[in-house]
Formats: structure tokens, C-alpha cells, sequence
């Protein structure tokens, strides 16, 4: 896919924004309709009930790795120069950092990703909980709090030599990915048939996995395109959600990019989705105590998330749908940290099942 025309037509930072803009406003749309939430996949997992959120987010998953790898094996998409990829990785900052971030999803009740999209339905618990979370972003990345995530991050590093790709780390071939990807999916159809799951709930939980990929390949056609250095990059929220919040409170000096577009784009598709589904409705905090949970679970997303490297969807699936190493360590830590928290806040117990209790959704 080459650009050069679209380039040379409205330039390369109106390109490039406006793409991430509508990539954001796709997801925005295919999140909102799938009800796609990875803390709700966690609880469903957790409690052994294993209903169609797990099988949404499995869809969404395996379609990002699916869609990614294809494109990797067929020439389409060159992910070795990324970040992900090409830079040194932290696994103490995926490990701790992962497990921040998903005990904060639990008392959020949803990622970050899952909080923007629940903000432009009305939901005003999540819009808080957003911006406390780009804040915490903020803090973490160049303010008050970026000593102690550069120092959490320097515990324990890798570098590309000595491997962050995980396919390669195991001695697989590039298509390994693609059949791993097929596993995922396979699975995601188990446990759609065992919830009765519409195609309609499938189709959109896949698509939300693709647009993923998609912005692996804009990124990846604008770099091959412009005369300038442009990031290969997709979907991620820590990063983006920080620089939209300055973009705000301060006219920027540098020009726009995919992370401007993304933010916007994410709450118009699912305010959109919401519209015309008849969804809208304006929801607020149940009361102070609700209101301290959902401050402090975003407050650990904020920081977990900036040092994790990504949020459940820039590490979890888009870092992960290219296997990087971090990105998966990071995966991993956000599972065991959510379960572990809806374990102890939520159930009360030492991780074990309770039957009779009542699983929240992401609809929250």
C-alpha cells in the first residue's frame, strides 16, 4: 500500500492523523458493539463461568495475531524496526507493571481502552476514571513519578540481542505465529458455541482484532511513503491518552501524528456505535466509596500501564500480535494481576471460585 499520492495531497501530518483518527473511530465502533473488554474476559475466566466476554476477547486477540502475521508473512508489513522489537524491553517493568495494571482494571472496572469507549456512551465514572488515568500517564512518563518508573523499568532489561522477538526465542518459524493465532481463534469458537454467541457479537469481536492490524499497515505504508521518519505503530492507549491530554491543555509544538488522531477517533466511533444502537445514557458514581475505587484503580493503570510499556490493548494485543517478548510478559502479569485482585477486593477470598456470586460485565 503506498501513499505517496494521498501524501502529496493533503500532506503527511493531516495523512497520518486523519488515518489514526479513523482507525481509532473503527475500533471505537467494533469495541462498543462487541461489548470487547479484557477485565471482564479475566472475571468470566477467573470464576470458571466462562461467558461470551472471554470469547469476544478471544476473537479480538487472535484476529489481531492472525491478521498481523499474515501480513508479515506475505511482505506486506516489516515490524523488525520497531519498538517493540528493535528496542531494549523491560520485563521488570512488563512484570510489575502488568500486574499494576490489571488490579486496576478490576477496581476501575475496565482497561483504558474499555474506559474511553464506556466515556462516550455517558458514562461519567469512566471519563474520570480517564482522565486520572492520562494524568497518572503523564506523571509517569515525563513528571513526578518518571524517576520511579525509569528505575522499576532498570531492574531487569533485554535487548534485541538478546532477543524480543518471542517467535525467535523459540526457534519458530515466522508462520508459527499464524497457527498459534488459529489456536486462539479455535478457542474463541468453543466458547461462543457454548454462550450461543450471534455472528453478529463474533463478526464485530473479530473486527475489532483487525483493526489492529490495519494500523500495523497504515503506520507501516505512511514510513515506506513519506520522506520523514514515521513510527511503525497500532493501537495502543497509555502513551496516545497522555499526549491527547496536553494536546488540550497546551497548544503543541510538534506536528500531529497517529497518537493525536487515535484518542478522538476511539470516543467519536463509539459515541457513534452508542447513537445508533440507542445506547447513550449518562451514568454516574453509585457513591464515595465507589468513587475512591474507581480513582485508585485508575491511578494504577495510569503508572502500571506507562510501565508496562502499553495498556491491555498497546501491550496485550498489538504488542503481542507481533510477539513481542515484553508485550506478552506484560499480557500474562495483567491476567494474573486482574484475578488475583478480583479474588481478594471483589470475591473477599484467596482465590477461589464462588459460584453463587454474580460476574460484572464491562458494561459498567
Amino acid at each position: 500500500m503506498h501513499l505517496v499520492g494521498l501524501i502529496e495531497w493533503l500532506g503527511e501530518n493531516l495523512l497520518i492523523t486523519l488515518g489514526g483518527f479513523l482507525i481509532g473511530a473503527a475500533f471505537g465502533w467494533f469495541a462498543q458493539r462487541s461489548r470487547f473488554c479484557l477485565r471482564s474476559a479475566v472475571i468470566t475466566f477467573s470464576r470458571g463461568r466462562y461467558d461470551s466476554t472471554l470469547a469476544i476477547w478471544l476473537f479480538a486477540f487472535s484476529a489481531a495475531l492472525i491478521g498481523t502475521q499474515l501480513l508479515i508473512v506475505s511482505g506486506l508489513l516489516d515490524v523488525s524496526e520497531t519498538k517493540h522489537l528493535a528496542s531494549a524491553g523491560s520485563l521488570s517493568g512488563s512484570i510489575i507493571g502488568g500486574l499494576m495494571f490489571g488490579a486496576g482494571m478490576i477496581l476501575a472496572r475496565g482497561c483504558s481502552s474499555r474506559l474511553l469507549v464506556l466515556a462516550a456512551t455517558g458514562n461519567l465514572r469512566a471519563l474520570l476514571s480517564g482522565l486520572i488515568f492520562a494524568v497518572i500517564a503523564q506523571m509517569s512518563l515525563h513528571g513526578l513519578l518518571s524517576p520511579v518508573r525509569d528505575w522499576l523499568a532498570g531492574l531487569w532489561v533485554v535487548t534485541p540481542e538478546d532477543g524480543t522477538n518471542l517467535l525467535e526465542r523459540l526457534a519458530l518459524p515466522q508462520e508459527a505465529g499464524i497457527v498459534i493465532g488459529v489456536l486462539w481463534l479455535a478457542a474463541g469458537f468453543w466458547f461462543a458455541r457454548r454462550n450461543a454467541l450471534g455472528p453478529r457479537r463474533i463478526l464485530t469481536g473479530i473486527m475489532t482484532g483487525i483493526v489492529v492490524a490495519a494500523g500495523w499497515l497504515f503506520t507501516y505504508s505512511m514510513s515506506i511513503s513519506s520522506f520523514n521518519i514515521i513510527p511503525v505503530e497500532s493501537l495502543t492507549f497509555t502513551g496516545p491518552s497522555a499526549d491527547t491530554l496536553m494536546f488540550v491543555l497546551e497548544w503543541p509544538d510538534k506536528p500531529y501524528d497517529f497518537d493525536v488522531g487515535l484518542v478522538p477517533g476511539v470516543f467519536v466511533g463509539s459515541f457513534l456505535s452508542a447513537w445508533f444502537g440507542r445506547e447513550l445514557k449518562l451514568q454516574g458514581f453509585e457513591g464515595a466509596h465507589s468513587m475512591k475505587r474507581y480513582i485508585a484503580g485508575a491511578a494504577l493503570m495510569g503508572f502500571g500501564g506507562m510501565l508496562a510499556g502499553g495498556c491491555a490493548v498497546g501491550a496485550g494485543i498489538t504488542g503481542g500480535s507481533v510477539f513481542a517478548l515484553v508485550a506478552w510478559v506484560a499480557l500474562v502479569s495483567m491476567w494474573a494481576g486482574a484475578m488475583a485482585a478480583d479474588c481478594i477486593v471483589d470475591r473477599n477470598a484467596i482465590c477461589l471460585p464462588l459460584p453463587g456470586r454474580t460476574v460484572h460485565g464491562g458494561s459498567h
